[in-house]
């Protein structure tokens, strides 16, 4: 029986020959301080089985939004771009009408901040901040939180102070896997999925594990956690290439994610493969291929 399609709601790429990417530094990350394109992803993906992705921003650059979109406008892949605009900004709403101008601009589905390294862990509620996440839900975008476990109170506060903006925590809020401990993450993760706004992405538990000892067990608990605090239907998968590629390649993480959802039924898995990611992020289905032409 042929797996059914499978959506990526996260994935990276990146040129080095257009920017740096200053996050990748140290021993640990020099297999990745390099480009990847869209012609590396593709193959990979194909052959697991993914029909379509969400390209995710990396750095926090004006121009990295444009240049996703246009990568998304020129690809049959790329159904969905979050991208990242400054949330402080007075004139955040025109900045992403003019977004939704450019070439690939009905691609684009939601914004992101690296929350991740504010060291503020309330940023997320600095007055500025809210005003510019109100305009992100007034465009019809999401917001992707890519936070760790001691900003999750400040995400839930704000993800309740905003009812009408749907919250997508990336990477399941970076929990301590490398450390064998679920607090006090697990009851901050399940405070944030009691909102129903809230949704959750089952993506980049192999790289917050040990990368010398890790197996599929160690990620268990967390998979489990999110899954029973959101639900299949507010839960996403997500490869997080090619940061993934520090721990294991493209199709193992996939095969990984079914693995620690194999508990689920067949509609369940089909909506954290493909279905919350379509519904979240208003996707519209992958055009079909031609078809072949007739032999005579």
């Amino acid at each position: 029986m042929t797996p059914p399609p499978v959506i990526d709601a996260h994935h990276h790429v990146w040129d080095l020959a257009v920017r740096d990417q200053d996050w990748i530094t140290g021993e640990e990350l020099a297999p990745i301080r390099r480009t990847f394109t869209l012609a590396d992803l593709a193959p990979e993906a194909r052959a697991a089985g993914v029909t379509a992705t969400v390209l995710v921003q990396t750095v926090t650059v004006a121009e990295e939004t444009p240049e996703f979109l246009a990568l998304a406008h020129g690809s049959d892949l790329v159904a969905g771009v979050v991208g990242w605009t400054d949330l402080t900004a007075p004139d955040i709403a025109d900045t992403l009408a003019a977004f939704r101008a450019l070439p690939g601009g009905d691609r684009l589905v939601g914004i992101r901040h690296q929350v991740q390294g504010e060291p503020d862990p309330e940023w997320l509620l600095r007055p500025d901040v809210l005003r510019g996440l109100r305009a992100v839900a007034a465009a019809g975008l999401v917001y992707d939180l890519i936070v760790r476990p001691h900003q999750l109170p400040a995400a839930t506060r704000a993800a309740a102070l905003l009812p009408g903006l749907t919250f997508v925590l990336d990477h399941a809020g970076k929990p301590p896997v490398a450390l064998g401990s679920t607090r006090p993450w697990a009851q901050e993760l399940r405070a944030l999925a009691a909102l129903p706004n809230t949704v959750c992405k089952l993506s980049g538990l192999v790289t917050e594990a040990d990368p010398r000892t890790w197996t599929v067990e160690d990620l268990r608990p967390y998979a489990d956690t999110v899954v029973d605090a959101f639900g299949p239907g507010r839960t996403m998968f997500g490869s997080d290439w090619p940061v993934c590629r520090l721990a294991t390649g493209y199709t193992n993480v996939l095969d990984i994610a079914r693995e620690l959802t194999g508990r689920l039924g067949e509609d369940e898995q089909r909506s954290v493969f493909a279905g919350t990611a379509r519904r979240v992020y208003g996707l519209r289905p992958p055009a079909l291929p031609p078809p072949r032409a007739r032999q005579a």
